[in-house]
């Protein structure tokens, strides 16, 4: 009887150390730069694996004070490139040391434009209007401060964690200190049965809600309104970075992958069936406020997913799955561009002006491209148009009260 008892302690001694599950095969380990910051510093990762479940593990958004997590991160890449076959085959993890890298280099908890980047996301797109976007925020140890941008995903920090987002299962954003986690604000059962199973696993407390002060334009809940099981874990202190906890807990999840990392889903717009990466750029950019309905199934094209909304084309790009170009705006055929005339007749130069307002509102050139020309007139409809390589905007001269549009690229492809 001591001897069984004996062994079935071992047993869960064994188990509770977090000695992991291998998976069948080795996974392929890739380092990629994912993009630059404010500043010019390259923020990186580690893909491990080509599993259909993306899981994305983000350190050390609020830079220097929160380097530990910076630390963690590493830690973790350094474990897994070492152990790769720890990885399941169902899963494709990227480890992202840190998408503040400025931060980090200046010890500031802000990127170098003074923004924090998580109150920066826009988080409007949930029903819960207490966690939307806003300009003042609240931060740690009780400030509030205007850091939260001028608009929702102002930084190109934010707009990069965005576009790399859009075909994930999970994501995980690492903070420090309070030992405690919380998931998604606006009851995305997903977040909440991820966030719940991670705090079994490392034994950070777990909480509904962040208990200290409302977060607004966090990165847990601008991915939880796209579908994404999302949550944050605050490490136990400011200087651990509590390595073998959080190494025991992924490893729950990922013997839970099939539960805890629902797959993007497809989602249905005016009875058309949107891919889900798709969907989520079109919904997360602008939606049918900026782009319109969609017009046509999805079709594929030279390898691409390609689908027809009412003013753009959007296309999906397998080859790009690894970058934040992976899915974007089509460019536009030159023989299908509008074909417009100046005349005699001048356009005001605060309608240029507009025009170049509005182009940089809605993305700039990381979404419509660079401008091809300057405005110009079309004399029949009364149409200022301004073209760039991935749309059109046009501005109606007889109507100065109406606003600025994208032209009806889609309808005319």
């Amino acid at each position: 009887m001591m001897i069984r008892i004996l062994s079935i302690c071992l047993i869960c001694a064994y188990l509770a150390s977090g000695v992991p599950r291998v998976s069948a095969a080795p996974q392929r380990v890739t380092e990629l730069i994912l993009g630059y910051s404010t500043e010019g510093r390259p923020i990186t990762a580690l893909r491990i694996g080509d599993g259909p479940r993306k899981l994305v593990l983000v350190g050390a958004t609020h830079g220097g004070p929160e380097a530990n997590t910076y630390r963690l991160i590493n830690e973790l890449i350094g474990h897994f490139r070492a152990n790769p076959e720890e990885v399941p085959t169902t899963i494709r993890l990227y480890l992202i040391p840190t998408l503040n890298p400025d931060g980090l280099a200046h010890n500031s908890r802000l990127n170098a434009r003074n923004i924090d980047l998580n109150r920066n996301m826009n988080t409007n797109l949930d029903r819960c209007p207490e966690n939307d976007w806003n300009r003042t925020v609240n931060g740690a140890r009780g400030i509030v401060s205007n850091t939260g941008g001028d608009a929702p995903e102002t930084e190109v920090e934010s707009r990069l964690i965005r576009d790399f987002l859009l075909d994930a299962a999970g994501a995980i954003f690492y903070h420090s200190a309070g030992g405690e986690l919380f998931p998604a604000f606006c009851d995305h059962m997903p977040s909440i049965r991820l966030a719940q199973a991670y705090a079994t696993a490392s034994g950070y407390h777990y909480m509904r809600y962040y208990p200290r002060y409302p977060i607004t334009g966090g990165m847990h809940d601008w991915a939880g309104s796209m579908g994404i099981a999302a949550f944050t874990p605050e490490l136990w202190n400011g200087n651990d970075a509590d390595m073998q906890i959080n190494h025991t807990a992924i490893h729950a999840i990922f013997d839970q992958a099939a539960e805890l990392l629902p797959l993007p889903e497809d989602h249905s717009e005016a009875g058309i069936t949107v891919p889900a990466a798709i969907w989520r750029f079109w919904r997360s950019r602008g939606g049918s406020e900026l782009f319109g309905m969609p017009i046509a199934p999805a079709q594929s094209m030279g390898g691409r997913s390609v689908q027809y909304f009412e003013r753009v084309v959007i296309e999906q790009h397998p080859q790009a799955v690894d970058t934040t170009s992976f899915v974007q705006l089509a460019l536009i055929d030159p023989s299908e561009r509008q074909q417009y005339r100046t005349t005699e007749r001048s356009i005001p130069p605060e309608v240029e002006t507009q025009l170049i307002a509005y182009w940089q509102h809605w993305g700039g050139s990381d979404l419509f491209g660079e401008a091809l020309s300057t405005a110009t007139l079309n004399v029949r409809q009364n149409l200022v148009a301004k073209r760039f390589t991935r749309a059109e905007l046009e501005y109606d001269l007889s109507r100065p009260d109406a606003p600025i549009r994208l032209a009806p690229l889609g309808w005319r492809a």
